[in-house]
């Protein structure tokens, strides 16, 4: 146990480092100044204050709720809405203040799951490691493959297949023109990863293409330009068709397409 914690007149600060999935990271404490902990600077949130930590030494799911006020410079109400923090890593911890730099003793750890605002005010779920424990074990058999073009289970090399484009042309709220698109629906089922503009940092599901023309699965959060920097990667309907007629990969194929589905329930003889 940490020595700073034994003497009557105690110096805790509670702190939080949050660590967006674009690589933002953001520091706050419940200090009445900032603190330097790690080459990060924890920005004094009085008002951000977690809820009673309860943690366990069972299977038990630990969960903790954060509540805090919106600012216009650290965690806006658009960011919140766009899913910018979904998934995001967060610690909560506690330091001395008058020695920030010296032992810290970590209170929790895990992912931002709900987050509901209201009122100017945002309060996020944190959940903790065990958590993974609610998800299925074993997967679910489909006809459909259950891997993502490109990853580990996947194994199709998308090299070649992903590249950045300025956006040309916007006809509307989900229908855009690249520089330089593929053949027939390339990347139809692919992500639009924006690199610039309003939507920096976030993914869009790309329905469809046609030649030069994307149609998103839905608009965006902010608005489309031309000019905006984008990264597109191609994508796959996970059919054994494409899987081996497209990608030459059937041996990776991630789904069952011949295995009998609920229909073969309502068969009777000679139908």
């Amino acid at each position: 146990m940490a020595d700073w914690l034994d003497p009557e007149l105690t110096t805790i600060a509670l702190c939080w480092r949050l660590d967006r999935r674009d690589g933002v990271a953001l520091g706050f404490t419940a200090h009445d100044r900032d603190l330097a902990i790690g080459g990060l600077i924890y920005r004094a949130a009085p008002g951000m204050l977690p809820s009673s930590i309860s943690l366990s030494d069972g299977f038990e799911v630990d969960t903790l709720d954060i509540s805090g006020a919106l600012s216009n410079d650290a965690i806006r109400g658009e960011d919140l809405a766009e899913g910018r923090w979904d998934g995001a890593r967060v610690r909560l911890f506690a330091v001395d203040w008058t020695n920030p730099a010296g032992e810290a003793l970590l209170l929790a750890r895990g992912e931002l799951g709900d987050v509901a605002v209201r009122d100017g005010q945002f309060t996020a779920e944190l959940r903790g490691p065990t958590a993974l424990l609610e998800q299925p074990v074993v997967e679910h058999t489909s006809p459909e493959c259950r891997a993502e073009l490109g990853d580990r289970r996947c194994r199709v090399d998308m090299a070649g297949r992903r590249r950045w484009a300025p956006v040309q042309e916007v006809a509307d709220a989900v229908t855009l023109r690249v520089a330089g698109g593929g053949g027939a629906n390339a990347y139809g089922y692919g992500r639009l990863r924006w690199i610039d503009g309003p939507n920096a940092g976030l993914t869009s599901q790309i329905l469809a293409s046609t030649g030069d023309w994307l149609t998103l699965r839905e608009a965006p959060p902010g608005a489309m330009a031309p000019s905006i920097l984008v990264e597109i990667s191609e994508g796959c309907d996970k059919s054994l068709a494409t899987c081996a007629g497209r990608f030459a990969n059937a041996a990776n194929f991630r789904g069952e397409p011949y295995l009998p589905g609920n229909d073969i329930l309502t068969r009777y003889p000679g139908a």
